[in-house]
């Protein structure tokens, strides 16, 4: 929520959104500082930062003398795919969960063959920190999450699917962060537990079994809340 946010910050989300709505492309200049400050409605030195943090990420490229240019590396750091860039997040969230829907169950049952004792002592700990914060009301479980099904990709032993651990966890900071279902905590709560068990049990199919289970869950309740969007 912006409330939360520093007006660095929101000044940065300003600048994203100016960026989609004016459908600038790689190359293109942005208006000076004075212009940007005027049209923010900031100062000059809030959007001097907030272009600082956004060339930080590789999203703008700062031309000693020349200006502001929107950067052809579109978004490579914190940002690797550009996600930030994408106008219709519904639907970059949607394609991300079938990425996730194809990779996550292979990804579990490798973990239910390769995983140390350790990993999946701290799979049992992460589940149960989800399950805390759930009960609690906070919002830890978001990165919590993410933490879980890293441990998962980290447990499959696939040096390939570490680099695709990104995509993986923005799609689930995505749809924690613009969709809050509560029936699915619970879900959540059984499945985790389901997928670690299967894994301690070193059962790939089960693991696989599970995470396909998991994946389908949250992806029929994502399109149905973008679908029921759609119509209105």
């Amino acid at each position: 929520m912006e409330e939360n946010k520093t007006l660095v910050e929101v000044t940065t989300d300003k600048i994203l959104r100016y960026l989609k709505e004016m459908q600038l492309q790689v190359g293109d200049k942005l208006p000076n500082e004075y212009e940007l400050s005027d049209y923010l409605e900031v100062g000059r030195s809030t959007v001097r930062e907030a272009v600082r943090a956004l060339a930080s990420r590789n999203i703008l490229e700062v031309r000693q003398g020349a200006g502001t240019f929107v950067s052809d590396k579109r978004g490579i750091a914190n940002d690797p795919l550009g996600f930030s860039l994408i106008e219709d997040q519904d639907r970059m969230i949607r394609d991300l969960f079938e990425l996730r829907y194809l990779l996550e169950p292979k990804m579990a049952g490798l973990a239910a063959e390769y995983a140390t004792k350790n990993q999946i002592v701290q799979m049992k700990k992460l589940t149960q920190k989800i399950e805390t914060s759930f009960r609690e009301g906070t919002q830890e479980h978001v990165q919590l999450d993410i933490d879980f099904h890293t441990m998962i990709a980290e447990a499959s032993g696939n040096v390939a699917l570490l680099h695709i651990i990104p995509i993986i966890n923005e799609s689930i900071a995505l749809f924690n962060k613009n969709y809050d279902i509560q029936h699915l905590k619970i879900e959540t709560i059984d499945i985790h537990t389901e997928i670690v068990q299967a894994i301690e049990r070193r059962n790939a199919l089960a693991a696989f079994d599970a995470m396909t289970v998991h994946m389908a869950i949250n992806r029929r309740e994502l399109q149905k809340i973008i679908g029921e969007k759609e119509t209105n």
